[in-house]
């Protein structure tokens, strides 16, 4: 599974982004896609996770502030971010939960990541 994000880049404080997420390649399925992100010197965390059929998931800290939404026609997550903060910057990174053809295990996939910054 291959995961290709975009939408990162530098705004301001108080503006908007809308990250995407696509995925592609030979799996059975895809149960959860999601969004995670690591600022500098930090531990990589949840945003917010999507699973099929599932309660929808955010971090405290983008509650009422994010909106995570999925294209399953698509293979496609989005993330549309508002209000956003200084804290908000990091690299966001796709990830998917994937059931693999071959085996029918599931594995985490991850994107390369994508650079949001916010300033002040």
């Amino acid at each position: 599974v291959q995961l290709v994000e975009s939408g990162g880049g530098l705004v301001q404080a108080g503006g908007s982004l809308r990250l995407s997420c696509v995925a592609s390649g030979s799996f059975f399925s895809i149960n959860a896609m999601g969004w995670y992100r690591q600022a500098p010197g930090k531990q990589r965390e949840l945003v917010a996770a999507m699973p099929v059929g599932g309660k929808v998931q955010y971090a405290d800290s983008v509650k009422d502030r994010f909106t995570i939404s999925r294209d399953n026609g698509k293979n496609t997550v989005y993330l549309q971010m508002n209000s956003l903060k200084p804290e908000d910057t990091a690299v966001y990174y796709c990830n998917a939960k994937a059931t693999s053809l071959a085996s029918l295990s599931e594995y985490d996939y991850w994107g390369q990541g994508t650079q949001v910054t916010v300033s002040s």
